[in-house]
């Protein structure tokens, strides 16, 4: 990379003096200075402060490397490539530095009446173990039946209830429908797990709740990123090319930092669930890895659980929101659909917290 190579020579430094500034080994540091090897994050910012570089100018080389890279092997296709990625990388970046995301008049309303309700909830706590435990089974058992519902699975809402809270086969229905709420209600426990351990959400805990969501229905592709095209059925949005997913995803954590602080924490998740499912990184299991990853979110900044329905009418309402935004770039139905949800959820969980 130029920027350091030039950098490390103005100040004479040696290979062998940088690396071990910056808590790497030398032939590490080589290889990162000849372009031979890609530098983490972590290490690309600790390189920035040892030679006193600016970070978004050595951020920019490093990305236009990554994607020089990525489109080397199809010289023919390469200018068309970027060409329709520039807008869809314009939205997924935000704008002005990725600190502007503009909202609509209502939904600042609808997060100013959740931001109420949560805190009357908050004023709830410490609820009684017993009542925690009612609570926690009927929502985790709703959410899992709608979450998968949306998807296609035929538990009704009582079977799911047998199926992940006693144990019991239901005849006639699939091994594979059984399997997805086992699983979902596994990766609800994972991720009020990671609430309580206060994880920092990165690649490596997204990768853990999507390998729940398909263990034992397609192991293969679990917690694993795609390396085949694929198509959403009914939608008018063509998912990313296999060869874009790793520096999408790069992308997606990038914005996830710059906008964890920034963003209300409704709008965070709103944001974080439509960007994942959106680049559809896996297989399959996307839907439900994003609401899941919504509610990972919510949680870790105080909110109650966000279900959104599956029955017709619901479903066709959050799948058009997902297409306003990913063919036309219009956030404010699907702010507002996650918003009114949240709003929903808190009062609900307070109607029961009595």
């Amino acid at each position: 990379m130029k920027l350091i190579s030039n950098k490390q020579k103005s100040l004479g430094l040696k290979i062998n003096e940088l690396a071990q500034l910056v808590g790497v080994d030398s032939s590490l540091m080589s290889r990162i200075i000849s372009g031979k090897r890609r530098p983490t994050m972590p290490q690309l910012k600790k390189i920035s402060e040892v030679l006193n570089l600016d970070y978004n100018q050595l951020l920019k080389e490093f990305l236009s490397l990554q994607i020089m890279e990525l489109l080397a092997p199809y010289p023919a296709i390469a200018e068309d490539v970027i060409q329709v990625a520039e807008e869809r990388i314009a939205y997924l970046k935000g704008d002005k530095k990725f600190t502007i995301i503009e909202l609509d008049q209502h939904v600042i309303g609808l997060l100013k009446k959740a931001e109420q309700l949560q805190n009357k909830w908050n004023s709830k706590k410490p609820l009684n173990p017993l009542q925690v435990n009612k609570m926690k089974e009927y929502f985790h058992t709703a959410y899992t039946y709608e979450s998968n519902r949306i998807e296609g699975n035929t538990l009704s809402l009582s079977e799911t209830h047998l199926v992940i809270n006693d144990g019991i086969t239901i005849g006639g229905k699939s091994m594979r429908e059984h399997l997805e709420v086992i699983n979902h209600k596994d990766a609800i426990n994972l991720i009020f797990d990671f609430v309580q351990k206060k994880i920092h959400f990165n690649g490596y805990y997204l990768k853990q709740i999507h390998q729940l969501v398909l263990k034992g229905i397609d192991q293969k592709n679990a917690g694993v990123y795609r390396s085949v095209p694929v198509r959403i059925s009914g939608s008018a949005h063509v998912p990313p090319q296999p060869y874009l997913i790793d520096k999408l995803m790069e992308d997606y954590f990038l914005f996830y930092e710059m906008q964890k602080k920034v963003l209300h924490p409704v709008i965070l998740a709103a944001e974080m669930h439509e960007r994942l499912v959106s680049i559809h990184p896996f297989v399959d299991g996307n839907g439900r890895t994003s609401r899941l990853v919504m509610n990972l979110i919510l949680l870790q900044h105080g909110y109650t659980l966000v279900n959104l329905k599956g029955d017709p009418s619901k479903k066709l309402d959050y799948f058009k929101a997902l297409e306003a935004v990913q063919v036309n770039h219009e956030n404010k139905h699907f702010h507002q659909l996650i918003a009114i949800h949240a709003v929903e959820s808190l009062q609900e969980h307070l109607e029961l917290a009595g």
